[in-house]
């Protein structure tokens, strides 16, 4: 369905780096969406549970085998699995999202892992610093002059992220998706960032 969101979660995935942006994509800040815009489902290599960093095990919704063609976006967690050979399987699956057009976000060393596969080097970017962009892309990581020093980027389709930006991932993803107006997407990233004393003083 084209209004799915399809998060891609290895072995061994940093579960807290999805949080703010499937929150906001289910939820408003009284409840849960009736009719929310999009939907949340994870993917991961096989329909067994898949376990993340903290423990806790995540059954998928869908396998590599029959996640659908039809999505609204691709998310890639971060966590350890990127650096194994499970994460060979997601190469064609980028590289389908990103001929279709399919807004695709990568974040801590999911973003490596797109420059190991050259899929940054058409746009502006970041990560996990230069440096390991460099170490994993190698000869297929040309385009360092596309890095940006910043939480979070977005350029055309594509957000990336380091590992300590998951709201300014959240939030760019949520303002590509225009999943709400663009003032209350930057209100749920403010609330959260600062937090409810900052925001609403004694």
């Amino acid at each position: 369905m084209a209004k799915e969101i399809l998060y891609i979660l290895l072995p061994d995935y940093a579960a807290h780096e999805a949080v703010y942006l499937a929150q906001a994509i289910a939820s408003d800040e009284f409840a849960l969406k009736t009719d929310p815009r999009y939907v949340n489902k994870a993917v991961a290599p096989t329909a067994e549970p898949v376990r993340s960093i903290g423990g806790f095990h995540t059954v998928p919704d869908y396998s590599f085998d029959t996640m659908p063609d039809d999505y609204a976006a691709l998310v890639l967690v971060g966590g350890f699995g990127w650096a194994t050979p499970a994460a060979d399987k997601v190469v064609p699956v980028v590289r389908q999202a990103l001929s279709r057009g399919r807004i695709v976000g990568a974040i801590c060393k999911a973003a490596s892992f797109m420059a190991k596969h050259g899929f940054l080097n058409g746009v502006r970017h970041t990560g996990n610093g230069l440096e390991q962009l460099r170490q994993w892309g190698g000869d297929n990581y040309t385009n360092p002059g596309g890095y940006v020093h910043a939480q979070a980027v977005s350029d055309g389709n594509v957000v990336t992220a380091n590992g300590s930006a998951t709201l300014e991932f959240a939030k760019e993803l949520l303002l590509l998706l225009e999943n709400d107006t663009p003032e209350r997407t930057d209100m749920y990233y403010q609330f959260n960032k600062q937090g409810f004393c900052s925001l609403f003083p004694d």
